[in-house]
């Protein structure tokens, strides 16, 4: 490889700006070659509609992978949960680095976590998956809480509490601890109330299929227990027939027996907004060894999901 700075392709959000330069950082240690970060506008950006209007599925990245294979970038940086699970045979997924903190937070007014918001509260959110969840949790605790449909970067959301427009938003934990914003939440929502996003807190290191050298180097991001985790939740996604803005929630972790991880679970989540219907399942198998394992276990837990219903809970199902 020689020494030409190479130039790695970013969304222009302070939160992407932030993980790029992670990650920026980490392949300038492994090739020895400076990295300059390019940024670049995507439609997700610019629009104001919400996600589920726009589509969701590739919103995000389709600018970025168009950069990639016009040759303007030479590696890209994305969000996981952003990106489509049908992965093109243009481009490589290189790494896929360890994984932040996967949860959702609550950020409330005068430090409140969800169970203690008082009757009438509003909490914005921008995802069905996490509407739904809220409204089954609160249906099931006797709570009173209208989820409002908002957009925005973390500074836009967090401003709808500030000003007393909203009582509480709920936002990715990793977003926060990555622009070093972890001290404005206010309640870490356990995974039982509020599964994730498939991929949460996981990045993407993308180049291109042609890029043979560099995806080998960057292979060296690469953390295997992430990417198979977050393998098996893409697939329980891709096999739902749900693109990424569909009400649905998967995360995949190890478990471990002493200091052996030996099985990895995997607990999947489908509802409709209102929280009136929720499908969610688990299961546990073997820590997968290969992608098809992983990919196995994904397949495996949709079935039983689609089994009980879950197709009819998400509307209009992804073509």
């Amino acid at each position: 490889m020689t020494t030409d700075a190479l130039k790695l392709g970013t969304r222009r959000s302070k939160l992407a700006m932030a993980q790029s330069g992670h990650v920026a950082e980490a392949v300038r240690r492994i090739t020895g070659r400076p990295v300059e970060l390019v940024e670049i506008t995507t439609y997700g950006d610019v629009s104001r509609e919400q996600l589920a209007q726009i589509g969701g599925t590739g919103v995000f990245v389709t600018a970025l992978r168009d950069a990639l294979l016009r040759g303007e970038v030479d590696f890209a940086v994305h969000s996981l949960k952003d990106l489509p699970t049908a992965q093109p045979d243009d481009l490589t997924l290189a790494a896929v680095p360890r994984r932040e903190d996967p949860r959702d937070v609550l950020v409330a007014r005068d430090g409140l976590t969800l169970a203690r918001l008082p009757a009438g509260s509003r909490v914005g959110t921008g995802s069905p998956r996490r509407m739904a969840q809220l409204n089954a949790y609160a249906r099931a605790h006797g709570l009173d809480i209208e989820t409002v449909p908002i957009r925005g970067n973390i500074d836009t959301r967090v401003g709808y509490v500030r000003s007393g427009e909203l009582d509480a938003v709920v936002l990715a934990a990793a977003g926060l601890n990555r622009i070093g914003r972890t001290d404005e939440v206010t309640e870490f929502l356990p995974v039982d109330v509020v599964l994730p996003a498939p991929g949460q807190g996981a990045l993407a290191v993308e180049c291109a299929a042609t890029r043979v050298e560099l995806a080998a180097a960057l292979a060296e991001l690469d953390d295997p227990h992430t990417r198979a985790a977050v393998t098996a939740e893409r697939s329980l996604l891709a096999a739902l027939e749900a693109g990424c803005s569909a009400p649905v929630g998967a995360l995949a972790d190890l478990l471990a027996d002493g200091q052996v991880v030996n099985e990895m679970r995997l607990r999947g989540v489908v509802g409709t907004p209102d929280g009136s219907e929720l499908v969610q399942l688990s299961t546990t198998g073997p820590v997968p060894t290969s992608h098809n394992d992983a990919i196995t276990l994904g397949r495996e837990l949709a079935d039983e999901m689609l089994a009980k219903g879950a197709a009819g809970l998400m509307g209009e199902r992804a073509q």
